[in-house]
């Protein structure tokens, strides 16, 4: 049976997954911003350059680096999630498609994505430390609970999803 073939409404389930394609362009302009952002304190780093210590520097490095962590996460979601909950983007013999992309499945994709938030929040954990004036010491304590809060989501969906694809393998 084709999708052509399918009942009236497992067809209506089926198309039901492209409401989910604005909600990936919407994503898509989010990262535009982004990159307006990444461009904003670029240039006010390159133009302060002369006035700034190694400190402002270093903390202002981590600014930028923390916009690119955040669009890498935009980007997996956005062309993981497509790939996975709408549609095939057929990539495979495109010189550019992301290696990535050909071993993604919804388990891996979660534990990529809670990587990606475990990596964003040590940027902003290093942050603080560098900078620790800036900062109380209740949120600094937040901050790193929050944080091995996150490492330890990640340890337990890697955890699962092995588990999960080791019964799968025995299955088949």
């Amino acid at each position: 049976m084709n999708k052509d073939t399918l009942p009236t409404f497992p067809r209506l389930l089926f198309l039901s997954r492209w409401l989910q394609a604005p909600l990936y362009l919407g994503l898509i302009v989010v990262l535009g911003v982004y990159v307006y952002e990444f461009g904003r304190w670029l240039l006010a780093l390159i133009l302060k350059l002369n006035s700034l210590n190694e400190t402002a520097i270093m903390l202002t490095a981590l600014d930028l680096i923390d916009v690119v962590m955040i669009a890498n996460l935009l980007i997996m979601v956005i062309i993981g999630g497509y790939e996975i909950f709408v549609s095939r983007l057929r990539l495979s013999k495109h010189p550019d498609n992301p290696e990535w992309l050909d071993e993604i499945n919804a388990g891996t994709m979660k534990i990529k994505l809670a990587i990606a938030l475990v990596t964003i929040s040590s940027i902003h954990l290093l942050r603080a430390f560098m900078d620790p004036m800036q900062y109380n010491n209740f949120t600094i304590l937040w901050q790193v609970l929050i944080h091995l809060t996150l490492v330890g989501s990640v340890l337990a969906l890697a955890l699962t999803n092995k588990i999960a694809g080791l019964k799968g393998n025995k299955a088949t």
